[in-house]
């Protein structure tokens, strides 16, 4: 049986900016709860969450890690995510793993781009967030500054719940005091302004409060504390040292009573449906006698383990020994071993409650954002789908040695399926196999990995660009298919309209056939053939896309009438309706943003023009550092990294997400339709 029930768990993430102290708060806390009777060091490779060799070697975190530990009578999940945005893979995932965010803030360099991500992606996830401002020991900080950039940013409900005192060698709380001696502020104003904005969430007690002018108690406070947090009205900020231990036991008081447990927090998002159809909400129940719902947000294919699926218990109870069904899977399978995680190890346990987090291994079926569930009443259950930056990096791999290719696309597989922001593609056109990351520091990691655990060295290459073709107005096509060439022959005709649609709606194919002249057993086939000569291109050899494609009118033959005859009938109407549709070519662009020093912004801001790119702001970083955020085509980031070297003396570095397709500019579309020729020939 477990040692703690449903009531008495918490689940945190630990997210935020590289270089902010994550790892290493971890640490502390596993020491201050006496999971470990030292601290380990990121420098020296030896700390619990960066187990990996790839880590150690690179000095900080590339994946996520799960640890547990108990403290007050509570038992504590904490996940370690990577800081720096190219891994932002893994710390997005983490989300769905836990009831609360804990976003470190680095003293010495403020509010940083992974900053404002996770705290935006935490408040889209409906998570309680808590910030915590970390390395406070540091020299020649300016704390109350830092405090006042994280509410214009955030908002005025980021909120004091302790104070740095005695030159940062304590730190002082506010909520459970009204008095006492800080480095800053007051703490009589800062309990006042906290008292205050609790108790706005419940009417009674600031009635009373009001009236009587006395200060609730801390048990009379919890309630609207918690409803706060699930409201976003209310963000802690909290001050640590993790390198002295100074706020360490502090916080893991807020975390004990004060961070939600399953039944608190705000509930997952879960829905009854399968993906583009008709779906209905659905809650899970964080109670032990239910049905079993556990959500698979982590997954590692370990060289000894096999393939390791990492979840959070959702409802029910997990057990060594129960059947399990993964999604709509007909077959279950056995729980032969059930794991919780510390970094590396993994340790066996008998069941796991709702709010737990633990691990399975060795069952092929699992991947990454499935559910796993005890009855088939649960077939159709799954969790509101994260949003990952688009994979927008790229470079084509081959092997350097000939007969790896299957070796290749098995660990690439591998590899993918481990990162949801890890994307493979094959391209028959080009014969290329195409890598996508979030820059280039993540597809080296890959590379690396590649090289390291599964022994295989590749060559690379710049990739083709992802570009595409579209249509800007309306047309119609037909194709008349006839062979004859001895014996039955083939006939197939096929006439179609096609019009623009909006970019990113996609391809929209539409049956107005009427009066059985294209037999219904052919209509699969005349899509198919759309869809291949949608897939060829007509201007430059790029997929078209968002347009619908409706088919009116054909012929068959009671004899000659094939599958075959539509299918070409089909490609070649398309392609006959799209070259009379004005079809353009459309290119990727990119929000990037670049974070160099002031004294080369005049520099970084001709250079991106250069590459058909505009500035759409900057922002001091503090330190002499400024990030530049932008737009600017994909195609022209080529070399962008050896660029930006050059220009800032190697201190600038930059991150892209995708932002939408814009129509390349004339001169450049001639330049790629004179390097394509459209093969239409007979299938």
């Amino acid at each position: 049986m477990s040692k703690y029930s449903t009531e008495t768990l918490r689940s945190i993430a630990l997210v935020g900016h590289g270089a902010a102290g994550k790892t290493t708060l971890a640490e502390a806390l596993l020491f201050a709860t006496g999971v470990i009777t030292a601290k380990g060091s990121v420098e020296k490779g030896s700390t619990v969450c960066d187990f990996d060799s790839q880590e150690k070697e690179a000095g900080h975190s590339l994946n996520s890690a799960i640890v547990n530990f108990g403290y007050e009578n509570t038992h504590i999940h904490l996940i370690d995510t990577p800081g720096y945005p190219d891994f932002a893979g893994p710390s997005i995932a983490a989300l769905a793993g836990v009831d609360t965010a804990l976003v470190v803030v680095n003293a010495q360099t403020g509010v940083e781009l992974m900053t404002e991500r996770m705290m935006r992606h935490a408040a889209e996830r409906k998570l309680c967030r808590m910030i915590v401002i970390n390395k406070i020991d540091a020299d020649n900080l300016d704390l109350p500054s830092l405090v006042a950039d994280i509410r214009e940013r955030f908002g005025k409900q980021c909120m004091l719940l302790d104070l740095p005192a005695h030159g940062a060698a304590e730190v002082v709380q506010v909520l459970e005091q009204a008095s006492g001696d800080a480095d800053f502020e007051s703490v009589a104003a800062a309990h006042r302004a906290l008292i205050d904005q609790i108790v706005e969430e419940d009417e009674d007690l600031l009635a009373q409060y009001l009236e009587d002018g006395a200060d609730p108690s801390v048990a009379d406070l919890h309630a609207p504390f918690e409803k706060a947090l699930r409201a976003g009205n209310l963000i802690p900020i909290l001050f640590v040292s993790a390198k002295t231990g100074a706020g360490i036991k502090e916080l893991l008081h807020v975390l004990a009573s004060l961070a939600p447990n399953p039944a608190e927090g705000n509930p997952p998002s879960f829905y009854k449906g399968e993906p583009g159809g008709e779906t209905t909400a659905f809650q899970a129940e964080p109670v032990a006698d239910q049905h079993v719902l556990a959500h698979v947000f982590k997954v590692v294919a370990d060289p000894y383990m096999g393939k390791i699926g990492i979840f959070r218990v959702h409802q029910g109870t997990l057990k060594k020994d129960m059947q399990l069904f993964v999604g709509d899977g007909k077959r279950p399978f056995k729980v032969a071993h059930l794991y919780q995680l510390q970094g590396k190890d993994s340790v066996e346990v008998d069941e796991l409650l709702p709010g737990d987090i633990g691990a399975i291994a060795k069952v092929d079926e699992i991947d990454f954002d499935c559910v796993l569930h005890d009855s088939h009443d649960e077939d159709h259950i799954h969790l509101v789908p994260l949003e990952f930056p688009q994979p927008m990096a790229g470079l084509a791999v081959e092997t350097r040695k000939k007969g790896d290719e299957q070796r290749l696309f098995d660990i690439l597989g591998k590899l993918a399926m481990e990162d949801p922001t890890f994307v493979v593609e094959r391209h028959p056109s080009s014969n290329e196999t195409v890598i996508r990351g979030l820059g280039e520091i993540h597809l080296k990691a890959k590379l690396e990995k590649m090289a390291s655990q599964y022994k295989l060295e590749v060559d690379t290459k710049p990739p083709r660009i992802p570009y595409r073709e579209t249509i800007t107005g309306p047309a119609e096509g037909m194709h008349r298919h006839k062979k004859q060439s001895g014996g039955a022959g083939q006939f197939g005709e096929v006439h179609l309209r096609i019009e623009p649609k909006e970019r990113g709606e996609g391809f929209e194919f539409v049956d107005a056939v009427k009066g059985g002249v294209i037999p219904g057993v052919f209509m699969a086939a005349v899509e198919k053939g759309i869809r291949q000569g949608l897939e060829g291109g007509v201007v430059a050899g790029y997929a078209v896309d968002d347009l619908k494609v409706t088919v009116f009118d054909g012929k068959t033959h009671a004899v000659d009438g094939k599958e075959v005859a539509f299918v070409t009938a089909g490609r070649k109407a398309v392609i006959e309706a799209i070259r009379a549709a004005r079809p353009i070519v459309l290119e990727p662009i990119v929000n990037i943003e670049i974070v160099v020093p002031e004294t080369a912004i005049g520099d970084l801001s001709g250079d991106l023009s250069g590459r058909r790119g505009h500035i759409t702001g900057t922002d001091g970083r503090g330190h002499g550092m400024a990030a530049i955020s932008g737009e600017v085509p994909l195609a022209e980031l080529n070399d962008y990294q050896s660029r930006l070297k050059s220009l800032t003396g190697g201190q600038g570095s930059y991150t892209i997400e995708f932002a939408r397709y814009a129509a390349v500019p004339p001169t450049i579309q001639q330049q790629l339709a004179s390097k394509f020729q459209l093969h239409d020939e007979d299938e």
